[in-house]
């Protein structure tokens, strides 16, 4: 009587090298892991051992983690009963996380599949072989994480030396040969962006006149407020290097000096809405230079303190010159003739119809902006109002404002219709080919 053959056992390879260096050669280590596995599969033959078709490789990818395709797609085909064997060149190359291989084999388990380490002795189906595995797999772990902390030492140790260890290099500098270099064009922009930020000590007036500088980042973005608090705080522009909230002499060149970061860093220290309000009061008034009484004489901003207080006032020239009572109208409360001034200017924003006419009466130059830039100019303007700085709404109520008359009982405003074509042809979108080339 003759012996019953073997039942046949469906053997997938799965193969694994971390880094992408050598993959491009014609043999590689996963092929070298792969004939391994093969021989091996091809030497149980007779236990009715098979090589199924498709290949699960991952190069260039770690085994700390499960999302590899490869390893995903023998998973799939697990759970789909497509395998019965699993054979690797080494434990190691199925996964280096312990609880990540515990659930690979849980998966196994479920799905009657035995695990095979062609360089090791492994049965998962017994308590023996599964503790040693587990052993083993432990002290793979445990490399890892000893090289990790190899690897954590040394840039500590380099960075503590003054060495630049990789990452984006800081706006203004490049890399070359692991050092910071300086590039002089776009430090010339950060001395700048420091000398303004101690003038103006706000962030979100840099941000805005780096804008109409049409100075971006290297990757062509917007320079936001984020963007200029890590530039400002960055020790790199001043020659250290940072390991840890420890700061250490760099090998590269400052291109900040010592005593303008220190300014910097008092102004960012001071309480933000001492700052902002030190901002406010060194800004023009709304309508400084604009309004004028039923005597034709201008008003001019002034404050008072009261009580911690501050109240801003607009006070007429004739009264200051001759005394109270010669003007009917003397001073004025800075924030309501303000508001009623902008309410006015915000329903032009929003009806940019009302100045059509004039428009078309102005006559003016066709090579300038045109009715419809006018309108679509104003339409930009009313959403984004309340977001501007005090100093960009003054700016923009003295280009479109003439002239604002106050009288005991009414409000005339008159509207500047160059300001509006000038306003048109700034909010205009501009055309930054030539500088995204550069």
């Amino acid at each position: 009587m003759s012996k019953p053959a073997p039942r046949k056992l469906r053997c997938a390879i799965y193969t694994r090298k971390s880094s992408e260096e050598g993959l491009e050669q014609a043999f590689n280590s996963l092929h070298a892991q792969r004939e391994a596995c093969e021989a091996y599969i091809a030497s149980q033959r007779s236990e009715g051992w098979v090589t199924v078709r498709e290949q699960y490789n991952d190069g260039g990818v770690s085994g700390g983690t499960l999302e590899r395709p490869g390893l995903q797609q023998l998973l799939s085909d697990i759970k789909d009963g497509l395998v019965d064997v699993v054979v690797v060149y080494k434990i190691d190359r199925l996964s280096r996380s312990l609880p990540d291989f515990a659930k690979m084999v849980d998966i196994f388990d479920s799905n009657d599949v035995t695990f095979i380490s062609v360089t090791q002795s492994f049965n998962t189906t017994t308590s023996m072989g599964r503790l040693t595995l587990n052993i083993l797999l432990s002290f793979a772990q445990f490399e890892r994480e000893v090289t990790a902390e190899r690897i954590r030492d040394k840039v500590a140790a380099s960075k503590k030396k003054g060495m630049w260890m990789g990452g984006v290099s800081p706006y203004g500098f490049y890399v070359e040969n692991r050092r910071l270099l300086i590039h002089e064009e776009r430090a010339a922009n950060v001395r700048w962006i420091f000398s303004r930020f101690i003038k103006v000590g706000s962030c979100t007036i840099v941000a805005r006149d780096l804008e109409k500088r049409g100075i971006r980042t290297p990757k062509g973005n917007l320079i936001d407020k984020k963007y200029l608090y890590r530039m400002l705080r960055n020790r790199a522009y001043i020659g250290e290097v940072v390991h840890k909230d420890e700061s250490y002499p760099g090998k590269h060149k400052a291109i900040i000096d010592r005593k303008t970061w220190d300014k910097v860093q008092a102004i960012i220290k001071e309480n933000p809405r001492i700052r902002a309000a030190r901002t406010r009061n060194s800004v023009p008034a709304l309508l400084s230079g604009l309004l004028h009484g039923p005597d034709g004489a201008a008003f001019s901003p002034t404050y008072t303190k009261k009580g911690g207080r501050l109240y801003r006032y607009y006070v007429s020239q004739t009264i200051l010159k001759h005394g109270a009572r010669t003007c009917p109208v003397g001073r004025v409360p800075a924030g309501e003739i303000e508001a009623s001034v902008v309410t006015q200017l915000r329903t032009v924003f929003r009806q940019p119809e009302i100045v059509a006419g004039t428009w078309r009466a102005a006559q003016r130059d066709p090579s300038a902006a045109n009715e419809q830039d006018v309108r679509r100019a104003l339409e930009q303007l009313d959403p984004v109002w309340d977001e501007l700085f005090p100093a960009e709404q003054a700016r923009i109520a003295s280009l479109l404002i003439e002239r604002v008359d106050v009288t005991e009982t009414e409000l005339n405003v008159r509207l500047r219709i160059d300001g509006l074509a000038d306003l048109a042809e700034e909010l205009q979108p501009q055309d930054h080919d030539e500088e995204d080339a550069a």
